[in-house]
């Protein structure tokens, strides 16, 4: 059984889905250069226009359900993939009274957004994840096997994770976090920008007029190091090789490879010679210059970005590339117009936890 995915939006600092494509094809970053979130050092933040989180939760959604061809949500699964899950609530409360008497743990776990949007639309049920980084990634890795095997028709897959101070101090103490907007593959980048964003995709077992097929998952764990990725790169080889596998194609087929890239000088190198070692000049570049890491979302965010390349048939240019660190990297530096059969996008995470996905137009 084949996944399909028919309709989807998001919402990040760039704005939603429409926005956000705009701003990735004029290179204009939607990061913000803040002073005060960490005590007067400067940090590049990627954060929504208005404050309400669970709020903006629940339009994203409300407004994929909208277009679908859904009359109800009662045979529908849900599955979240969030790296902090209701943490933003934990500490609204911890601010607000200088203590922790008021925070309620149940809404500081990974699955309060799940709960929070079964109680809202009455799904069938729900499944929350988090593997930090790939969280959206493994989402959308266990809709596409939960489909392939009948167990489900309809999963609205959800990547969404807010701005939080003490995830922004746990980068900032591993010497990642970049003072301007971040710069991927640039041979002087300083690090990432944290950001915030919230991304819904339904994934059905039955194609659409628009659809976009989810053809190709893959997923590896190196364990190489708790927080730096096997410098030779066998995880992210392996996740992307499975991925290929997956989808019955070979990496000649790929048109574009929507990279990780999160600007740390650790994930660029590794990934950039992954990408070197699997493929023969494919075009490559990372959409988090405009976004930022949203970091549990990232995945779904770009799997929506991907979904979108391969509509318009342009490639995503790097934005703000000067002098890139592997001159064997295919970057484009423009908007490419061409036709694009097969977008892969990467997500990797701490631990070694490496996710590929492969998205297609949907062939006859």
């Amino acid at each position: 059984m084949k996944s399909f995915i028919n309709t989807y939006e998001s919402l990040s600092c760039a704005g939603d889905t429409k926005e956000l494509m705009n701003a990735i094809y004029a290179q204009k970053s939607a990061i913000e250069i803040d002073t005060s979130y960490m005590h007067q050092t400067p940090v590049g933040l990627g954060k929504m226009k208005k404050s309400d989180f669970y709020k903006h939760l629940e339009d994203v959604v409300y407004n994929v359900l909208q277009k679908s061809n859904l009359k109800n949500y009662n045979s529908t699964l849900l599955i979240v993939g969030s790296s902090v899950g209701g943490m933003v609530e934990s500490e609204k409360h911890y601010f607000q009274d200088k203590n922790y008497t008021n925070i309620d743990p149940s809404r500081h776990v990974i699955s309060t957004i799940s709960e929070h949007l079964e109680k809202k639309f009455h799904f069938l049920d729900t499944r929350s994840l988090s593997t930090a980084c790939t969280s959206s990634a493994n989402a959308l890795l266990l809709a596409k096997r939960l489909i392939s095997v009948g167990a489900y028709e309809n999963i609205l897959v959800v990547g969404a994770d807010a701005l939080c101070y003490t995830t922004v101090c746990g980068f900032h103490a591993l010497s990642v976090l970049s003072s301007k907007p971040c710069t991927p593959f640039e041979n002087t980048r300083e690090g990432m920008n944290v950001a915030e964003a919230i991304a819904a995709l339904l994934v059905q077992n039955e194609k659409v007029e628009d659809s976009i097929e989810l053809v190709g998952v893959g997923a590896s764990s190196d364990a190489y190091h708790m927080t730096n990725p096997d410098p030779e790169a066998t995880g992210a080889i392996s996740s992307m090789q499975k991925a290929l596998d997956d989808a019955g194609i070979n990496s000649q087929n790929i048109d574009y490879v929507n990279a990780h890239g999160t600007g740390t000088v650790a994930n660029d190198r590794v990934e950039g010679l992954a990408v070197e070692k699997l493929f023969d000049g494919v075009y490559v570049s990372s959409t988090k210059a405009i976004t930022g890491h949203t970091l549990g979302a990232s995945a779904a965010l770009e799997a929506i970005i991907s979904c979108e390349v391969i509509k318009q048939g342009k490639v995503p240019p790097q934005t703000a590339l000067i002098q890139q660190e592997n001159e064997h990297l295919n970057i484009p530096i423009d908007v490419i117009e061409k036709n694009i059969s097969y977008v892969m996008s990467n997500s990797f995470a701490f631990g070694g936890n490496n996710t590929s996905l492969i998205l297609s137009k949907v062939f006859q």
